[in-house]
């Protein structure tokens, strides 16, 4: 199954590791040094210009990729219906 994060971007469920709300995660030093971190590694796509409110992590084999969407987390997780 596919799940639609915003404009035209789509991943496989199964390579989702994890949906986070972006405001209630950022307040902790370890995932604002992931994101960093991520960003260095060139690892971030953001799929919308519009106001982040999620980020999503996923893995393809050996390539993660974190998505930052306008879509809110508990929209995105009700399309993927992950509980």
């Amino acid at each position: 199954m596919y799940l639609h994060l915003g404009q035209e971007v789509v991943v496989k469920t199964s390579d989702i590791i994890g949906i986070f709300d972006l405001e209630k995660t950022s307040t902790s030093k370890k995932t604002k040094d992931f994101l960093v971190s991520a960003t260095k590694r060139d690892e971030v796509i953001t799929v919308s210009y519009e106001m982040p409110k999620t980020f999503i992590i996923t893995k393809n084999k050996d390539k993660t990729t974190v998505y930052i969407s306008q879509i809110s987390s508990t929209t995105i997780k009700k399309r993927a219906k992950i509980k």
